[in-house]
């Protein structure tokens, strides 16, 4: 696996690894390497050694840095003298870049494919709002991608009975999680998954105008967040129109995702990733509280043959929900 040094001056580096590991989870061969106030060009450089010395395997190395032309860069760049073929520096470090970087080395050999993969990602966490303060935002000048095909559709502008694709929506993931979209979905199971649309089902959240404006702004770049009741997704899903679409469904409880799957949603896997807990309900994990309708919805899923995948991040082992019910049961 490519290694990556993450260097900055000051606890930058410290700071953007840990929230790196909040939203994609625990990582291997990943270092911080920080310039303090009272370190020179000398000391920072002789941690930079210690870290790649740290690494599984030190063959592939990619180097995040805050700034071009700065001390960690120099000395980085110092370093990457004479392993040009293996060793890479991307400056203009940010979460974006990380995050992309973490996902783009589970596939690539070489530190350059994780470079060349990470750049579009850091260039486009970078945004404004208003977006109207842009004004060099592109254009989209083509109107056959898939994206603007299916706004066209949403939006009505594809006559209904037209059939796209195979006629048939595909769910790339289909997840209960109280918070719904926030950091580890926008990112790591968006990474991992590759939906062009997250559809939020819920018929409470899709009442809220402030709610579902908040969820439609979290999208990650390239995804469209729709939010909608459950019986527009049960609609969606005999839809031909729909045959071009990767979604990734989000539930706020699993009791809509039965629903949902009680009136013929082809969901055949549920990942569980988080459940908050309130009055009536206990503690199963950190991440997941359970009430007895909570475990008597999950037994009528496992009865429908719906396969639960209990895990907050892609990287995570997962847990048992035969044991977690079991838990719940013993606790109610």
């Amino acid at each position: 696996m490519v290694g990556i040094v993450i260097a900055s001056h000051g606890s930058f580096a410290e700071g953007i690894k840990e929230s790196g590991e909040l939203i994609f989870g625990e990582q291997k061969d990943v270092a911080a390497v920080t310039l303090n106030p009272n370190e020179g060009p000398d000391q920072f450089r002789s941690k930079l050694q210690d870290a790649i010395k740290s690494f599984e395997d030190d063959s592939q190395v990619l180097f995040l840095v805050d700034l071009w032309g700065g001390t960690p860069f120099n000395q980085t760049s110092a370093l990457v003298e004479g392993h040009d073929d293996n060793w890479v520096i991307v400056t203009g470090l940010n979460l974006p870049m990380l995050i992309e970087a973490y996902g783009s080395r589970m596939a690539a050999d070489t530190a350059k494919q994780v470079a060349s993969e990470i750049l579009s990602a850091a260039r486009e966490g970078v945004k404004v709002l208003p977006e109207s303060l842009d004004t060099k935002k592109e254009k989209e000048n083509d109107s056959n991608t898939s994206s603007q095909v299916q706004e066209k559709v949403v939006n009505g502008g594809i006559p209904k009975g037209t059939v796209i694709g195979d006629g048939k929506i595909k769910y790339v993931l289909s997840r209960v999680d109280t918070r719904l979209l926030h950091g580890q979905v926008a990112t790591s199971w968006t990474k991992s998954t590759q939906p062009n649309r997250i559809i939020v089902v819920s018929d409470n959240v899709s009442h809220d105008e402030l709610r579902k404006s908040m969820i439609e702004q979290a999208a990650p770049p390239g995804v469209k967040a729709n939010v909608v009741p459950i019986s527009k997704l049960v609609e969606v899903d005999k839809d031909p129109r729909f045959g071009a679409t990767k979604a990734m469904l989000l539930f706020e409880t699993p009791q809509d995702a039965l629903e949902a799957i009680e009136a013929g949603v082809d969901i055949k896997e549920l990942n569980l990733g988080s459940m908050a807990h309130s009055k009536g309900k206990v503690v199963i994990n950190k991440a997941v509280s359970m009430g007895k309708d909570d475990v008597e919805t999950f037994e009528k899923l496992l009865d429908l043959g719906v396969k639960i995948d209990v895990r907050k991040v892609p990287s995570d082992g997962g847990e048992k929900i035969e044991n977690m019910l079991r838990k719940a049961k013993d606790s109610l």
